[in-house]
């Protein structure tokens, strides 16, 4: 069974640089509170740190 990660917004998108808000939409995110739940995988992890100032994220 893949483990699962949830991945709560924290922050707002505005007046960040465009990496950061093209990984948030990639997410599945888009505005602050959204929560997403992803398989953990070494991709979504990659995603995560770059926008981890901007996202909780919780282990399933």
């Amino acid at each position: 069974m893949d483990k699962k990660i949830k991945i709560t917004q924290t922050k707002s998108v505005i007046d960040r640089i465009k990496n950061q808000k093209k990984t948030i939409v990639a997410l599945g995110l888009g505005r602050p509170n959204y929560t997403v739940i992803h398989n953990d995988t070494p991709q979504i992890r990659g995603m995560i740190e770059k926008v981890k100032h901007l996202v909780k994220v919780e282990v399933l």
